[in-house]
């Protein structure tokens, strides 16, 4: 007899031991590949991560203005839902690479067409100027209004040259010494900064370090009920302002959108992973496409590190601007 014969719990055992062993290497080889799959997600540019499978976990649309308190106060990450129906979940367009049915063509875009701009600007604010969406003749009329949110220091070439060409600019600036400027006929400094919310009224006004509004508040402030032209270099803090214009509804109030994002970081008060980050940037691009903004105009800043949540991302920036048109904008 032989010992296999004599012993058929040993050949059991011996077939379960190769079992284990090949599950136990399938095991492995699916581990290493999913994180070599994640590691070069990492590295990415925004429209690939934005790709991400996992569909935006939103909460319940509420446009109340207690919840409207209520989320822009809390110190988490907030997605953003839209009371429009959705279709499958698909990359709003962003960065460069994006889906060209989510961008729209503009043929006029070079400020230093209209009049009393002889030069061109040093950076690439660019605003639509094609007939269909009533800038230019806002403009010509001199009934167009720009907003322009800054943290001192940069440069305002293009707030001057919309002002020479008829538009009413107003620029928050909190580095500036007097309360209110103004420069010639259409040219105004505001020492105020915009933030997603507004100051806390149990600290007195003479304690804090900086004069913060929202957007909203100051748009009741001064009596104005709509902007031509939003521009906003706020050195990423422009996501949490986007996404309080979002809830409080004032991006229905503006015409043009051209904003400097930052990727590099998550940003002021954005916490969680970095897929939750991108979900959280992707939440608020979505739903302005769900709002008929549309992109028309692309910039990546070659001079900035070639960073994305501060992994170095090659042939990718830190730092872009973004233009975007009201196709609803009458």
């Amino acid at each position: 007899m032989s010992p296999t014969a004599s012993c058929p719990s040993c050949c059991c055992a011996a077939k379960e031991r190769r079992l284990g062993t090949g599950f136990a290497f399938r095991l492995c080889l699916l581990s290493v590949t999913l994180l070599l799959c994640l590691q070069l997600g990492l590295r990415r540019s925004w429209d690939a991560a934005a790709v991400a499978e996992h569909k935006p976990q939103l909460p319940p649309s509420s446009r109340r203005a207690g919840k409207v308190n209520e989320v822009s106060s809390r110190r988490q990450v907030t997605y953003i839902r839209s009371g429009r129906r959705r279709g499958a979940a698909e990359p709003t367009c962003c960065l460069q690479g994006a889906p060209r049915r989510r961008k729209i063509s503009c043929d006029h875009m070079n400020v230093k067409d209209l009049p009393g701009n002889p030069d061109i600007l040093k950076r690439p604010w660019s605003i639509c100027l094609d007939d269909r969406f009533n800038l230019v003749h806002q403009i010509k009329s001199k009934q167009c209004r720009l907003y322009s949110l800054g943290l001192g220091g940069d440069d305002n070439q293009f707030e001057i040259s919309m002002a020479n060409s008829g538009c009413e600019v107003h620029r928050f600036d909190p580095s500036i010494k007097s309360a209110h400027i103004q420069e010639g006929q259409r040219l105004w400094y505001h020492r105020l900064s915009i933030d997603w919310r507004d100051p806390n009224p149990v600290i007195a006004a003479h304690k804090l370090h900086a004069h913060t509004k929202k957007l909203g508040t100051i748009l009741n402030d001064f009596g104005h009920h709509k902007i031509d032209i939003l521009k906003a270099d706020m050195e990423s803090a422009e996501w949490k302002i986007l996404e309080n214009l979002i809830l409080e509804d004032i991006v229905g109030q503006i015409g043009q959108l051209v904003f400097e994002i930052h990727v590099h970081w998550p940003g002021f008060e954005v916490s969680g992973n970095d897929s939750t980050v991108v979900r959280y940037w992707y939440s608020l691009l979505k739903e302005l496409e769900l709002r008929d903004f549309r992109l028309f105009h692309t910039y990546k800043d070659s001079s900035k590190p070639q960073l994305f949540l501060k992994r170095e991302a090659f042939n990718a920036s830190s730092c872009y601007t973004l233009s975007w048109v009201n196709t609803r904008w009458k």
